[in-house]
């Protein structure tokens, strides 16, 4: 045997490189969630390279805050068998779990 034979076991699917209506249905559903991550990490770049003052400390708890209130809202607008996507389920080859 040669490394040809199992070269399409290994080898991972080619990917479309579009993401799928579902997907999109998705991305759009979670962007308020993505968007209250991103102004957390704002929020917490801001205080690189100096001690956090009053004003930080109240800007990254109020984007904490939206955070946990995006995520509740997700939550709430999923039915139970329904999950979001995380990057720690895609597995090498873009495969989930």
């Amino acid at each position: 045997m040669n490394i040809i034979a199992f070269q399409a076991v290994v080898t991972a699917a080619p990917l479309d490189g579009e993401p799928s209506a579902a997907e999109l249905d998705a991305i759009e559903q979670e962007m308020p969630l993505i968007r209250a991550e991103i102004e957390l990490l704002d929020a917490q770049i801001m205080t690189i390279g100096h001690p956090v003052n009053e004003l930080d400390a109240r800007r990254m708890r109020r984007a904490r805050r939206r955070v946990l209130a995006a995520r509740r809202a997700l939550a709430n607008t999923q039915t139970p068998g329904e999950a979001t996507w995380r990057p720690e389920q895609v597995r090498v080859g873009g495969e989930q779990q």
